[in-house]
């Protein structure tokens, strides 16, 4: 029992501090390279332009129908076999943006399908160009519809991101795999893990009720 404390001790800043410096940040760049992708998507897939629509249409199919552990092996194992070398970072950074922009787009897409077409043809009978009426108009009703799943998606991509150790980026899963080698106590330290996902996962769940319910009143 005393050693279970100790290793508890010794390892919960350790843990902590993986998830501030190399968990959240991985999280929050590719969440937000994620949304402008799957913004752009979600528009060029409502697009009339069939080419366009249907570049997207493939990239999304890819996305969505694969593993998201395969798109990183692919990215930073596959890609240097053809001249196209990264760091791991970078590789995390690019396979995460690419995954949750696909998803996401879907959401986003969505909700902008379910604004009523009358409402574009209200706004454009007021003189309106096709970008007023997006921003103006469609973007922020669209937003309240979708916000819930994205929030799910940014959950999603939180929990995620220790798919990343797979490529030797040394986040909080990889960290407690290290001690966890050092200290041949794999149960306790992936259970620490699993509590700092659990907590953490719980606060921005809580974070996206208020925000819901602010939208909503």
């Amino acid at each position: 029992m005393e050693r279970t404390l100790d290793i508890i001790q010794s390892s919960a800043l350790p843990l902590f501090w993986a998830l501030i410096k190399m968990t959240i940040p991985l999280t929050l760049i590719s969440f937000a390279l994620g949304m402008i992708l799957a913004l752009v998507t979600a528009l060029a897939r409502i697009s009339k332009n069939r080419l366009i629509n249907g570049i997207f249409f493939i990239y999304v199919w890819i996305f969505r129908g694969t593993p998201l552990l395969v798109q990183l092996f692919i990215v930073f194992f596959g890609l240097p076999s053809v001249g196209i070398q990264m760091d791991a970072w970078t590789a995390a950074i690019l396979t995460f943006s690419l995954n949750t922009g696909a998803y996401a787009s879907e959401n986003i897409r969505s909700a902008l399908l379910a604004i009523p077409q009358g409402q574009y043809e209200s706004a454009a009978s007021l003189g309106m160009s096709r970008w007023q009426i997006l921003y103006r108009i469609i973007a922020p009703q669209a937003f309240k519809i979708a916000l819930p799943p994205l929030s799910n998606n940014f959950v999603s991509l939180v929990k995620d991101t220790s798919l990343a150790a797979s490529i030797t980026i040394v986040e909080i899963f990889m960290t407690a795999q290290r001690i966890a080698a050092r200290t041949y106590e794999p149960l306790l330290l992936y259970c620490m893990v699993a509590v700092y996902y659990l907590i953490f996962c719980t606060l921005l769940n809580y974070l996206q009720s208020v925000l819901e319910k602010r939208m909503v009143y």
